[in-house]
């Protein structure tokens, strides 16, 4: 029950980058150039997988979904994070912040669920070759995609609807860029122990059993290429899974670090910064990292250009 001296508060007070704001131009000007370079660059591997005959496999298929989750995840974020450096703090509602949050999870969710789809892809590939494809068909790579964006959204409910039923108090501060799962609770007035419970039940089919799924399938994977008698044969192999490995690595890891390990997820100034990193610098990367490491999506690249 609320006490009588609390106050029900219907907005937050978002922070932001308190301590930063006396270079609040720079931020804002490197940010805002991360932000296009991200949108420009995964939506070119959404265009180059579209009209490119040779990257119409399952590996780019997921590669573009995944693009597309990078895009819907900093435009989630960053604008508002741009608007609270610029005018050094700001306010939402109530119900943008939960919005927010709710948004923010399920492409989260979406995102690990996509990232075990391409280890599966993977493992198939390299363990299965001679099954790869009558297994997997456009039909199958569409239904995976399609449920893990379905499930994403979905599960994310779980903890969302709880959220949306607690009362919030003053001080209605929330020391961070965005309205984050940490934050809102520690702003809430109500009973938030079973939304903690919800939040690390959620936590197992969402990132805890892919994550396990991605290792397995790695090790075998890694048996597998070990296994090819050729140097070349085994260079090739690695080199279609170390884009992927790379993301999950980086990915699973923030995520884990942050939601998982308590002591560190309540560190807010830690929090903000491992948080920009998969908010902002991880979709950024991203297609970075797939086209260094992909000669294919290079060379549709450049057959575009020169066309």
């Amino acid at each position: 029950m609320v006490g009588t001296n609390q106050t029900i508060v219907t907005e937050f007070l978002l922070l932001g980058f308190q301590n930063l704001y006396s270079f609040k131009i720079l931020l804002f000007t490197v940010f805002l150039m991360i932000y296009i370079m991200t949108l420009s660059s995964n939506l070119l591997i959404i265009i180059l997988v579209s009209v490119s005959h040779k990257l119409h496999s399952p590996m780019y298929f997921f590669l573009s979904h995944l693009s597309l989750s990078d895009i819907l995840l900093t435009t989630v974020i960053v604008p508002k994070m741009l608007h609270l450096i610029w005018e050094e703090g700001g306010t939402m509602s109530v119900a943008g912040c939960i919005s927010q949050l709710d948004f923010f999870f399920s492409i989260v969710a979406t995102e690990c669920l996509l990232l075990t789809m391409m280890s599966y892809d993977r493992y198939l590939a390299i363990c299965h070759p001679l099954h790869y494809t009558t297994i997997m068909h456009f039909k199958l790579c569409l239904q995976l995609a399609i449920w893990s964006w379905f499930l994403g959204f979905v599960l994310t409910l779980i903890v969302i609807i709880p959220i949306s039923q607690l009362q919030f108090c003053c001080p209605n501060v929330i020391d961070h860029f965005f309205c984050d799962f940490a934050a809102l609770l520690k702003d809430s007035c109500s009973d938030t122990y079973f939304i903690e419970i919800e939040d690390f039940v959620l936590a197992v089919p969402v990132a805890f059993l892919p994550f396990t799924f991605i290792i397995v399938t790695y090790v075998c994977i890694s048996l597998s290429i070990l296994r090819i008698p050729s140097t070349t044969g085994r260079q090739k192999a690695f080199s279609t899974c170390s884009s992927h490995i790379t993301v999950v690595c980086t990915y699973y890891g923030i995520l884990i670090i942050i939601y998982c390990v308590p002591s560190i997820g309540h560190s807010f100034n830690i929090n903000k910064v491992l948080s920009l990193l998969y908010t902002v610098v991880t979709p950024f990367f991203n297609p970075i990292i797939y086209s260094l490491r992909n000669q294919e999506i290079g060379a549709a690249l450049r057959r575009r250009i020169h066309n």
